[in-house]
């Protein structure tokens, strides 16, 4: 650890699955505690747009159609760390995905002075997951959301909001497709669940019911960590 920048901010990562709420809990936790959601690909995108030194190497690389490396995402995360508003704390979104990644960020938090205060497993039920994802749909006019099980109109076939009768679902939302979704990311996300238990870092907090259900099991997690 150098000394140059030190910083009691926390730094916190939210692991899930895709549908598990992690996008709707971290704005919460940012709204309730402050806190800066850093997402991998947004961060991407911001360096790129500014010209950073990190940024364009990043677009080099993306330009060349190649995926950006570990090392050039590292790079991106500490310019943006040392930013004013990452004083209060980050949830980190998308990054780690792999036990390397998970190593490369704890060296960068290392030279800070920080560590990650918390990974949190958003739990869930995959085969419930796969009823809760495929069975949403849209009303084509309003946009209004619907679910075959848990929400459905009041009249079949007619939304209940602007009565139009026709409904679309996302292609990504069959019941193969999320199951495929769902396999992928635990082979993927395992290894780095074992890393993070191992530190003491992990949190298990289930993810199935209510949405402020869970924000309050979260919000109890966070807030000794927050001061």
């Amino acid at each position: 650890m150098d000394g140059t920048t030190t910083t009691a901010a926390p730094v916190l990562i939210l692991l899930g699955p895709p549908g598990a709420g992690k996008g709707t809990q971290a704005r919460m936790l940012e709204e309730r505690f402050g806190l800066v959601q850093l997402s991998t690909g947004d961060l991407l995108r911001a360096a790129v747009a500014e010209g950073t030194e990190a940024g364009k190497r990043a677009k080099a690389v993306m330009d060349a159609g190649e995926l950006v490396s570990d090392e050039i995402v590292i790079a991106i995360l500490r310019d943006r760390l040392d930013q004013p508003d990452c004083a209060r704390g980050v949830i980190l979104d998308g990054f780690p995905r792999t036990t390397v990644q998970a190593q490369a960020l704890d060296a960068l938090l290392d030279e800070r002075g920080q560590r990650i205060d918390a990974a949190i497993s958003l739990e869930v039920d995959d085969a419930a997951m796969v009823e809760r994802i495929s069975g949403r749909y849209t009303c084509a006019a309003c946009g209004e959301g619907w679910h075959d099980s848990f929400k459905t109109p009041t009249e079949p076939g007619v939304c209940d909001k602007c009565g139009g009768t026709e409904f679309k679902r996302r292609a990504d939302d069959k019941a193969e497709t999320v199951a495929a979704r769902l396999e992928a990311y635990n082979a993927q996300t395992a290894p780095l669940v074992a890393y993070y238990d191992k530190t003491g870092a992990l949190s298990r907090i289930p993810a199935m019911g209510a949405i402020d259900e869970i924000a309050a099991d979260l919000a109890a997690r966070v807030r000794p960590l927050t001061g």
